[in-house]
Order: C-alpha cells, then sequence, then structure tokens
C-alpha cells in the first residue's frame, strides 16, 4: 500500500464572495510515496476548469499564482477525479492531506457534481499525525517544514508544490518511525 499524498487548490475569495459560491478545485497535485522505502514513486498534476464560478478572483490568483489562462485549459473536474482514480488503481494507495481540508473539498465537490468519489473510506490526515507523533501543536505545513529544518519547494499555495512538501514532511515522519496505519481514518 503507497500513500498518495494530495494537496488541491480551489477557487477562493479573501472577502465578499459573490451569492451562492461555491468553492471548486482548480489545481490538483498528488504525489505518491512508498512508507516501506520512503521514496517519492511518481507524481500528478493537473489544472482543473472551474464551471460555476469560471472567472477566479483577484485574491485567488495572487494567492495561488495560479493563471486564468491555466484554468480556461484546465481539464473538466469529472476528468480530474477519473485521473485520481486511475492513478491511485496503479499505485494501490490512501489518501493522505494536510489536514481535512483537502478531503472535506473532494466530497464536497463530487457530491455536488454528482461524481464517484474516487478513493476509499481511509483517509490520513498528515497534520494530525504529525502533531501525535511528534508531540507538538498542530501546525501548517510551511510550520512543520521549518520545525524539521526542511526547506519549501516551488511555489506554496501551488497544489503539486505543496504535495511535494507534504511528500518530504511525510518521508521524515516515516524515516523516524512513524507508523502509518496508526493513523488511518475512516469517513
Amino acid at each position: 500500500m503507497y500513500l498518495f499524498v494530495i494537496d488541491f487548490e480551489a477557487t477562493c475569495y479573501e472577502k465578499n464572495p459573490p451569492p451562492r459560491f461555491f468553492s471548486e478545485i482548480i489545481e490538483v497535485g498528488g504525489v505518491i510515496v512508498n512508507p516501506q522505502t520512503r521514496e517519492v514513486i511518481n507524481e500528478y498534476q493537473t489544472f482543473v476548469k472551474p464551471v460555476l464560478f469560471p472567472k477566479l478572483s483577484l485574491f485567488c490568483t495572487a494567492l495561488t499564482s495560479i493563471t486564468q489562462e491555466q484554468v480556461n485549459q484546465g481539464i473538466p473536474f469529472a476528468q480530474a477525479v477519473q485521473e485520481l482514480r486511475t492513478f491511485s488503481t496503479k499505485y494501490p494507495s490512501i489518501f493522505c492531506s494536510w489536514g481535512h481540508y483537502d478531503r472535506k473539498q473532494l466530497k464536497r465537490q463530487c457530491n455536488n457534481f454528482q461524481v464517484s468519489y474516487p478513493f476509499s473510506a481511509k483517509h490520513i490526515n498528515l497534520k494530525e499525525a504529525h502533531s501525535q507523533f511528534y508531540n507538538v501543536r498542530r501546525m501548517g505545513m510551511k510550520g512543520a517544514l521549518l520545525y524539521h529544518g526542511l526547506s519549501i519547494t516551488g511555489t506554496h499555495h501551488r497544489g503539486i508544490d505543496d504535495a511535494r512538501n507534504i511528500a518530504k514532511i511525510t518521508q521524515k515522519m516515516l524515516a523516524e518511525g512513524w507508523n502509518w496505519k496508526d493513523s488511518e481514518q475512516s469517513y
């Protein structure tokens, strides 16, 4: 069993979103980690075209560095979910993310768009696992990287870069004896 470390970026507003705003995934970044060897086996990245609120806010672009052109050329959400399903079948894995946001966002969007959720009910909240394993307060990804003396790779709030950084933390935890099976939860 592999660990599929996933990070989503989604449409957002700093304040005053439009009426009935629904946040949509605009980037998927994923990294497959072999927990036995602690090696990164493969990566997945795609942009997703939002449909309900297709125009990115200035805040969203500034936060993520994702451009309107990138999402306009993105794939449909259902296709991204199918690609995640295919990827996780090729590498039998458990969905892992830094916190619960990504799991909840994916479930909410699958429900809203009537797309089958691509993973099992099992999930690992790496933020919580990190906190428990090191007996420290919960911290953001950047804080955890600093805690371990690891440098941030790429651009923060970019799906693939955040997934790579979370994978680095995961590899560190595994190297120091973390048993990922103790952190599995079903939802």
